[in-house]
């Protein structure tokens, strides 16, 4: 059976910065779209969402705790009913929606399998973010950018002289986010960055704002203390390239 000719799917991003970062294509879509679904961080930016668009509804009725794949199958299967449906489908995540947010790309291939027209709106990211908060200008020197974990457990090629940027590092080996195994991921994730880097160097362990009025949190140090660092789950480790002797 072929599909209805009305449905589709738009995936949006909310950015990280809430009312801010929203695009105003982003926006077109979220307050004209038949069915609007979210998966957002916080409240607040639920109940914004809803404002604009109030049949908005979250994704996940409830939370799936620590089954992440379920939780991934879910909204997808919830997305395919209502393209199925015929409707017009705008989902939102936080941040980029393309970025760490599988059940996005998930969706995308299932509705596109499905013969439904389908697309991903680009948004704000903590990448994003973190360049403008730092003034670092990736295209000079270039850039590597890692999973922690995947950085880790594979024989990465490092180039010091470029920037690095290393995603999750509060939950190395830790899929289940256990706040008890932070400190041996951060003490095998020091000890391979000081193979290619002295132990003065500096780490830059940032977080974004998430609100208008807040400051992005920055914490400078060197690399041979970074296992003295607290870590907030949605932190991001920086290292400006090292300069050649």
């Amino acid at each position: 059976m072929p599909p209805a000719s009305s449905a589709s799917l738009t995936i949006v991003g909310t950015g990280i910065q809430l009312i801010n970062d929203l695009s105003h294509a982003a926006r077109t879509w979220l307050t004209e779209s038949q069915r609007v679904l979210y998966h957002v961080a916080d409240p607040l930016s639920a109940q914004w969402l809803q404002e604009l668009n109030p049949k908005a509804e979250p994704l996940l009725p409830s939370a799936i705790q620590g089954r992440r794949g379920l939780a991934h199958r879910r909204m997808v299967a919830r997305i395919m009913a209502a393209l199925q449906a015929g409707e017009q489908v705008c989902v939102v995540f936080y941040g980029h929606p393309g970025v760490f947010t599988d059940p996005a790309h998930l969706a995308l291939q299932a509705a596109h399998a499905a013969g439904f027209p389908c697309r991903l709106l680009p948004a704000v990211s903590s990448l994003d973010c973190l360049f403008a908060d730092l003034a670092i200008d990736p295209a000079k020197g270039g850039l590597q950018t890692y999973e922690a974990t995947d950085f880790l457990a594979r024989p990465r090629v490092l180039d010091p002289h470029a920037h690095l940027v290393l995603w999750q590092v509060a939950f190395i080996d830790n899929l289940n986010a256990e706040s008890d195994q932070g400190l041996a991921g951060l003490q095998r994730l020091q000890t391979r960055l000081l193979e290619n880097y002295p132990p003065e160097h500096p780490v830059c362990l940032y977080l974004a704002a998430v609100y208008p009025t807040q400051q992005p949190h920055i914490d400078q140090r060197p690399l041979d203390r970074l296992v003295q660092a607290e870590l907030h789950p949605a932190t991001t480790m920086y290292l400006s390239p090292r300069i050649a002797n």
